[in-house]
């Protein structure tokens, strides 16, 4: 008979391996950013518009646009997608219907984001004339990350024990009552797990703010959810690709701000759900 401690350590190797495949690589690429990125990083880089045709000055209207449009998309996936996982967690029959709607909302996680491009573009640069503007690009971005909003939360509602439910409701307290002070609680670490990965694909994402929100080149910063605004996703993409004989650590000192920046929103939510974890009492 084989060993099963021998069978246990060949499973632990080959698992090993395939963390250093996925780890390796990707540290790869982040000392290779932050080697040739941090020359660039000065006050002025933060701060300064792009001069001498982006070949110079700084990104700082691109990092604030970049902020508007993922606060935006956030302000209006989580509210929404809280809501609909609510419903179909605890409200919605298990129905042919529903499974239809759940199967749905995986699949459309799955969706390229240009095609959600071309969806916000219709939609509401075109049908609702909102224009070319950041209003446009955080409804697109929100639509685009509401799929995964929705799918996390209601896993994590679901995941709370139905007996915590059944005692409330034997105490007298409504189901509502039951969902706001005993689910939501014990869940919101879930939740913000997916507010998490939203914000992680909002801030990364090019397509979806190249058709509606993102601009070539603007110095001045937005005033208004209507007006253009550049993004730090798109700023990298024109410098790299649009705009000849600019200097190689310019391009990836504004890769390295777009990871800190998306770093910092992920640790500030991380930071968030480990502060509400601590308070489950299960």
């Amino acid at each position: 008979m084989p060993n099963p401690g021998n069978s246990q350590r060949i499973a632990f190797f080959f698992l090993f391996l395939a963390t250093l495949l996925i780890v390796v690589p990707v540290g790869l690429i982040i000392v290779i950013i932050i080697q040739k990125g941090l020359p660039a990083i000065n006050w002025q880089f933060l701060t300064d518009i792009p001069r001498q045709g982006m070949r110079a000055g700084g990104i700082f209207p691109a990092i604030v646009g970049t902020v508007y449009i993922v606060s935006g998309a956030i302000v209006f996936a989580l509210p929404t997608g809280l809501l609909a996982a609510i419903y179909l967690s605890e409200y919605a029959k298990d129905n042919f219907l529903t499974r239809i709607v759940k199967l749905a909302i995986v699949n459309l996680a799955g969706v390229p984001s240009v095609v959600y491009g071309l969806f916000g573009l219709a939609l509401f640069v075109g049908f609702l004339k909102f224009g070319v503007s950041i209003l446009s690009g955080s409804l697109t971005l929100g639509i685009m990350i509401l799929p995964l909003i929705i799918t996390t939360s209601r896993e994590a509602l679901e995941s709370v024990p139905y007996s915590f439910r059944e005692v409330s409701l034997s105490l007298g307290a409504s189901k509502w009552q039951t969902i706001r002070y005993l689910v939501l609680p014990n869940a919101i670490s879930g939740i913000l797990t997916g507010t998490i990965l939203g914000l992680g694909r909002a801030a990364g994402e090019t397509a979806p703010i190249l058709f509606t929100v993102a601009a070539f080149y603007l110095p001045q910063l937005p005033r208004s959810i209507f007006d253009q605004a550049m993004a730090l996703p798109y700023h990298l993409y024109v410098i790299s690709t649009q705009v000849p004989n600019v200097d190689e650590k310019i391009k990836y000192g504004t890769a390295l701000v777009l990871l800190v920046l998306v770093l910092f929103m992920n640790l500030v939510a991380i930071i968030i759900r480990y502060r509400f974890r601590k308070k489950k009492k299960w």
